[in-house]
């Protein structure tokens, strides 16, 4: 069973960055895919971001586009969300996922889940 565990959440004015890292371990590590989601008060989990895991490709949802990036340390096993430009509407507990499926946007094509990290966007 693959651990995720996520970092880096927090309190930011608006316009502000944040750089989110989920670093992954256990003997079963073989993934994919490895992914961000964000789950607001009364929402449900929301696709934010991905990346093929030793190779290219990046996927975003919309919103997100321009101002948040996926990358990868493969020496660390961890994957970084940077964040710029941040707005309220980003406010949400950011949760760490690892899947099989390239081009995977749903919560289900996701098999392994980190506890989450809350990022609050306020002034």
């Amino acid at each position: 069973q693959v651990q995720l565990v996520e970092s880096g959440g927090g309190l930011v004015e608006p316009g502000g960055s944040l750089r989110l890292s989920c670093t992954a371990s256990g003997p079963s590590f073989t993934s994919y895919v490895m992914g961000w989601f964000r789950q607001a008060p009364g929402n449900e989990r929301e696709f934010v971001a991905a990346i093929r895991w030793r190779a290219d490709g990046t996927w975003y949802t919309d919103s997100v586009k321009g101002r948040f990036i996926i990358t990868q340390d493969n020496a660390k096993n961890t994957v970084y969300l940077q964040m710029i430009n941040l707005k309220p509407e980003d406010t949400a507990v950011y949760y760490c996922a690892v899947g099989e499926v390239v081009g995977g946007l749903c919560a289900w094509e996701y098999n392994s889940w980190g506890q989450g990290t809350q990022v609050t966007v306020s002034s």
